[in-house]
């Protein structure tokens, strides 16, 4: 059973694809993030990504566009609702990939961080799942928060502190 993987970093990819390697699925990562901002965090994201991927021997597919201009005009003056915008749109754009590249399963690193709406997540890729005929594969990999964060630092990959969206990064420092 193959899987495509939506990623949102290396750090965040770690763990999920330990778990999801014994299960048997055969993983390969999808890094589309448009919701990342400034551009240079974005790059430095997924660099960190693709130099990680020999090392773990994990297939990556990168799209060769960045659409934040698409993420800011879909969430603008409805920043309370970016997030259902901001994983529907990644998981959307995940499932169509997957779809053209006959996989059998979709998912998300999202699940791994504490930080992120699991049951919207869920709610938003089995919703996709039946609009597509793939199956959306959940599993709550927060179990393993420690584990991935000590590995991260042990691999001494560059490990960010926000979401990545612009509003993200402002809450980080304005504290309410």
């Amino acid at each position: 059973m193959r899987i495509l993987l939506h990623t949102c970093c290396a750090n965040c990819v770690l763990f999920p694809l330990k778990e999801l390697r014994k299960k048997g699925l055969e993983v390969v990562a999808f890094f589309y993030n448009h919701n990342i901002h400034p551009y240079q965090e974005y790059l430095k994201r997924k660099e960190t990504l693709v130099e990680l991927a020999p090392r773990i021997n994990l297939p990556v597919i990168c799209p060769e566009r960045y659409d934040l201009k698409e993420f800011l005009r879909n969430v603008v003056f409805k920043e309370e609702e970016r997030c259902y915008y901001c994983y529907r749109s990644r998981l959307k754009e995940t499932i169509e990939e997957a779809k053209k590249g006959g996989y059998n399963l979709f998912s998300t690193t999202l699940l791994y961080s504490r930080f992120q709406k699991h049951d919207m997540i869920k709610e938003i890729g089995e919703s996709l799942a039946k609009e597509y005929g793939i199956e959306f594969y959940y599993q709550d990999f927060r179990e393993g928060w420690e584990e991935g964060i000590r590995e991260s630092k042990s691999s001494t990959l560059y490990r960010q502190q926000y979401c990545g969206c612009i509003y993200s990064e402002m809450e980080r420092y304005l504290k309410e």
